[in-house]
């Protein structure tokens, strides 16, 4: 890998934006308190503007993405490839509404220019739809399940600098999203959807407690990726497609929501309304979002196969 490791100060600053400063420090004046990634996004509501700042076109085939994390000048996205596509039963098959399908799970990484940098395969089997990723500063981890509801999981601990994941745990369930807290060695996970969470605390040479497990009270979204903000947060970014009455088409928004991890309800929902020219929103797939010196800068990449990264703007009050 040709990226030099940065340390993890700083990692926590640029990547995961537990204490951006909000003014620097100058001697004989005020400083002010530290903002959270977590506050500026609670400033975000239907009204913030968003300019676009740039777009990457990715010079690969790039299947069907699904999580996304930005380290350095360097993208980490999951996908999945789609080799045949699951059949639903005419009445489900001890607790399954399809069959499993077949393809194969990858996590790349993609330089600045779109270039693919790095591969590599995860999953194994029927278990092979990698969902969101998130960065904890020094591991990548990602959930690999088997592509319906109610079915199966691997999740992985990654070195985004050698791209060697190493097995966590198993679940008896589709997870579809995980975020980790380092603090806390908490290990969280979302289900097809986002219907259900699940926490598991990481002993110091990994092992995974028995799961906790909750109902999501919120169906604003379906999440896609999610990510941990500290502080028992957890930033979640979805889709849900609204069907009005024929012949209108159906309409899908996208959102953002933040989850407070202690009793697993929304403190912060927000429409992202934002579409990439294909029609689809910019939260249908993958995303990453850092703050900046104005506000925060978002990374999207909604369409399959032939993607765009887009970036975009929001200067808050």
């Amino acid at each position: 890998m040709n990226q030099a490791p940065r340390s993890d100060h700083a990692r926590r600053l640029g990547w995961l934006g537990v204490a951006l400063l909000a003014m620097a420090t100058t001697a004989g004046f005020a400083v002010a308190a530290p903002v959270s990634l977590a506050d500026r996004l609670m400033r975000i509501d239907r009204a913030t503007a968003w300019r676009q700042a740039g777009e990457t076109i990715v010079g690969f085939a790039t299947h069907h993405p699904q999580g996304m994390v930005r380290i350095g000048q360097d993208f980490f996205v999951s996908s999945v490839d789609i080799q045949r596509r699951t059949v639903r039963y005419p009445a489900p098959r001890d607790g399954l509404d399809r069959d499993a399908g077949a393809g194969v799970g990858h996590l790349f990484r993609i330089g600045q220019d779109g270039a693919l940098l790095g591969d590599i395969k995860l999953g194994e089997g029927d278990i092979y739809h990698p969902g969101g990723v998130d960065y904890d500063g020094e591991f990548l981890w990602v959930a690999v399940a088997e592509y319906r509801p109610n079915s199966r999981a691997i999740i992985y601990r990654i070195d985004p600098r050698t791209l060697t994941a190493t097995e966590v745990l198993r679940v008896a369930d589709h997870v579809g999203a995980v975020a980790y807290d380092p603090r806390s060695r908490t290990l969280h996970g979302a289900s097809w959807g986002g219907r259900r969470f699940y926490s598991w605390q990481l002993d110091p040479d990994g092992r995974a407690s028995a799961p906790k497990v909750a109902v999501n009270p919120s169906h604003y979204i379906d999440y896609q990726d999610c990510r941990s903000l500290g502080q028992a947060r957890m930033l979640c970014s979805g889709l849900a497609e609204y069907r009005p009455a024929p012949p209108t088409a159906p309409f899908a928004l996208g959102g953002w929501e933040i989850v407070d991890l202690k009793d697993h309800r929304p403190i912060w929902q927000a429409p992202i309304m934002l579409w990439s020219p294909s029609g689809r929103p910019m939260t249908q797939n993958p995303f990453f979002v850092e703050p900046t010196a104005a506000g925060l800068r978002a990374y999207f990449m909604p369409d399959d196969d032939r993607s765009t990264i887009y970036v975009y703007d929001a200067v808050l009050p």
